[in-house]
């Protein structure tokens, strides 16, 4: 699935309940209507919330993602949700190798990549999550660290329409902190570099960490970023949709 640039994706992570359905989903869901944009626009809720949520969103336009997913198709793996079992409630993106997953959680790059393959063998797109951490950025390690990041998280089988890459420095996540233009605009670069050696050149790399609807525009403005993975700002209908629109210039 080709998904058109600029990607605007909003991970919801632990928040909302049954009521966000009408104060958040429905009403982005009617601006998205009103006052359509060039690109992708998308939320991924809690697993809860994702059936009500496809309802809700269905004809509107908006993609509806899963947070993550277990590796296997199914079995006795309680607590966990399988890529299949996304695709069946609506999703057609998955968020995969979040650094809350990986350092909270202890995810592993082969546990991203053996996710990433069972997203693409139930049709989905995964969206692979890399960054750095703040001791790594000090130390000057980004590069190293998200080289080997992408090496070890992409899933064999891939090609640039059926995967997306988004880069979350993990010291910005939350923090209000983001990197310097000049900094994103160099790591996106290297990924692109990266990405291309692997075979998958052309892959959308989106920028995540922060971004809010007064730095959205700068951000999506620069050289090799297709797009942002957004947290806290997309709980919020008229932020999330002013960085859906600060994107519309940017549209390829």
């Amino acid at each position: 699935m080709s998904l058109p640039k600029p990607l605007i994706i909003g991970n919801w992570k632990m928040h909302g309940l049954s009521a966000e359905l009408e104060t958040l989903v429905r009403a982005l869901a009617k601006r998205h209507a009103e006052t359509p944009k060039p690109g992708t626009l998308g939320i991924c809720p809690p697993f809860t919330l994702l059936i009500p949520a496809k309802a809700v969103l269905q004809g509107s336009g908006i993609l509806l993602g899963g947070q993550t997913c277990h590796a296997k198709g199914q079995g006795a793996f309680t607590g966990d949700i399988s890529a299949a079992m996304l695709a069946d409630a609506g999703c057609e993106i998955v968020l995969l190798g979040h650094s809350e997953r990986r350092a909270g959680l202890g995810e592993t790059d082969a546990d991203v990549k053996a996710k990433a393959e069972a997203t693409l063998s139930a049709g989905l797109t995964p969206v692979v999550c890399i960054g750095e951490t703040e001791d790594q950025y000090v130390a000057g390690e980004t590069l190293d660290v998200l080289g080997a990041q992408i090496d070890g998280s992409l899933p064999d089988g891939a090609d640039a329409e059926r995967l997306v890459v988004a880069y979350e420095p993990i010291w910005a996540i939350g923090t209000g902190r983001t990197p310097t233009m000049d900094e994103i605009a160099k790591v996106h670069a290297f990924i692109g570099e990266r990405l291309a050696a692997a075979g998958v050149s052309g892959t959308p790399v989106l920028y995540g960490g922060s971004v809010k609807p007064d730095n959205a525009a700068a951000i999506l403005a620069l050289d090799g970023v297709d797009g942002v993975l957004v947290g806290g700002a997309s709980l919020k209908v008229d932020d999330f949709f002013t960085i859906y629109a600060a994107g519309a210039g940017t549209a390829a």
